[in-house]
């Protein structure tokens, strides 16, 4: 029998406070250390881009995606944005979209709330042109849907989120919730994310929306300085516990459990951003001295930037791209490459540009 979605149990009543109270100190101290480490990053846009990538591509994941952060980069440096001809492709296609659809929602946050419109406007970036194109991007399902292994019949689901007819009312009180005041800021957005999970307003791209909804959240409290927040490294890797504890609030009323797995997943997620963080901007700090050192150009810095942003590129983009001397930015990246810092993973014949990747920053976001 499918669990079906607890009309009339939301907003959650009767939270177990006691069980709760031992994480909420730690996961919001963990969130105020990552922020600490956040606020001293020189240019965020910069130095995090490869972990917004690996984001998307762990969120992607989640809901049975087959790329890697490696083949998605080398995807966008080939430099065909449309091309869908086998799954691999299509797969990837919808990593590049989540990723999108997390810099329009940043780019909207500051003169849109976090609400039903926001969330609207950010899913039909997230469903554009990919798979998704036919399940009405930025509309909310007229018809019932349901959860379970592919192709099953609603009996056979494991889940049946709110009928169509009620989503509108569930969907409003949603948002009512987001800015409601709450004991705990945490302990809110784990409300929040479980009840847009169960809800499923969309036909399709809700597990990744309810996810890109974290960082988003996280920034519009204020607890952040920026929605570079990435959670879905932690739930990939228990995504067992995390479908197990999303279905348990509507079979159990079980909010407090899910809350729980909620906060430790925030707390662990946190150091593990933290560190990645760091690391990313020790790289970025050996290298700038390392590059000024060995190019001796004026421009060392901004390739260095540039590298960053697209760690795995065709030389022939670097060059038309990074807003340096033609002759100066083929000078760089031989002594570059020559050096060490940069690997070839396709070798440049006739007509067709070598491509580049560097491997010590690819390796920090994929958590080698």
């Amino acid at each position: 029998m499918p669990v079906h979605y607890h009309q009339g149990g939301f907003p959650p009543e009767g939270l177990d406070w006691k069980r709760l109270i031992p994480l909420i100190g730690p996961a919001n101290a963990a969130i105020a250390r990552y922020e600490g480490v956040l606020h001293g990053v020189p240019n965020p846009n910069v130095l995090l881009s490869p972990l917004t990538s690996q984001e998307a591509v762990l969120s992607s994941r989640i809901e049975g995606t087959q790329a890697t952060l490696g083949e998605v980069l080398e995807f966008e440096a080939e430099g065909d944005p449309n091309d869908e001809s086998t799954p691999k492709k299509a797969d990837i296609q919808e990593v590049l979209n989540y990723r999108m659809a997390l810099n329009e929602a940043t780019r909207l946050l500051p003169d849109l709330p976090l609400s039903q419109r926001l969330v609207k406007e950010v899913h039909a970036v997230l469903m554009q042109g990919v798979r998704g194109r036919n399940k009405s991007p930025g509309e909310y399902r007229k018809i019932p849907n349901w959860i379970g292994p592919e192709g099953c019949t609603i009996e056979q689901a494991r889940f049946v989120p709110v009928g169509a007819d009620r989503l509108p009312d569930a969907m409003s009180e949603w948002e009512k919730y987001v800015h409601a005041e709450t004991p705990d800021k945490l302990v809110q957005l784990a409300v929040t994310h479980a009840e847009f999970e169960a809800i499923h307003p969309f036909l399709d791209g809700n597990g990744r929306l309810g996810r890109l909804i974290v960082p988003l959240y996280l920034y519009s409290q204020g607890l952040l300085s920026r929605p570079n927040f990435y959670l879905s490294e932690f739930l990939e890797s228990h995504r067992e516990e995390y479908y197990e504890r999303l279905l348990a609030v509507s079979r159990d009323g079980d909010w407090t459990g899910w809350c729980e797995f909620f906060l430790g997943a925030i707390i662990a997620q946190a150091q593990a951003n933290q560190a990645k963080a760091s690391a990313i901007l020790a790289l970025f700090q050996a290298r700038k001295d390392w590059i000024v050192d060995v190019t001796r150009s004026q421009y060392a810095v901004r390739a260095l930037d540039w590298m960053f942003v697209r760690p795995i590129f065709k030389t022939s983009d670097f060059a038309a791209s990074v807003e340096i001397p033609a002759p100066t930015a083929s000078r760089i990246l031989r002594v570059v490459r020559d050096e060490g810092m940069l690997q070839e993973i396709r070798p440049g014949a006739g007509r067709r540009a070598a491509v580049l990747a560097f491997g010590e920053l690819l390796d920090i976001a994929d958590g080698r």
